[in-house]
């Protein structure tokens, strides 16, 4: 079965001239691979972040954001991820889209025209409706969190 597909409009801008709209590498990929649309070589030293140009602008059809999330080969390779991820563009935002880049790893690394930066995710929105309680249903984990559960699987 394959997804179904939702049009997108999307305006180059003139820096991302001679490069490929996002694709999907596989045909069941989740994600596209956005590109880098800079002029000149980026380098990202170890612990820096910087913002790389798509050059691309969307209008999103209501009711969808685009999820922006890191490549795991650039992750895992070079310690290049993206410190919001995954980053949300809005159904309004209509300025180009930016990639924050973060170098976790110990080596600078070189961002190049066209380097696949990071990937986009289409995804529906779903909004709450806040309903103000006195009490709330108990659970067996009731309050806990934040490493509540352990890090031992559970018993087979």
């Amino acid at each position: 079965m394959t997804a179904p597909t939702i049009p997108v409009a999307v305006r180059r801008l003139p820096h991302a001239e001679g490069l490929p709209l996002p694709t999907y590498a596989t045909a069941g990929a989740a994600g596209m691979d956005f590109l880098a649309a800079v002029e000149a070589p980026v380098l990202v030293a170890p612990g820096a972040r910087v913002l790389i140009p798509t050059g691309l602008c969307i209008a999103l059809p209501a009711g969808y954001e685009l999820q922006v999330r890191p490549r795991s080969g650039l992750a895992l390779k070079h310690g290049i991820t993206l410190p919001n991820s995954p980053g949300t563009i809005d159904e309004d935002y209509r300025g180009e889209i930016g990639i924050i880049l973060l170098n976790t790893g110990t080596e600078a690394v070189t961002i190049e025209r066209g380097m696949r930066v990071a990937q986009g995710v289409l995804a529906p929105v779903v909004r709450a409706g806040w309903h103000e309680v006195g009490t709330l249903d108990e659970t067996a984990r009731a309050g806990g969190g934040f490493g509540s559960t352990g890090t031992a699987a559970p018993a087979a």
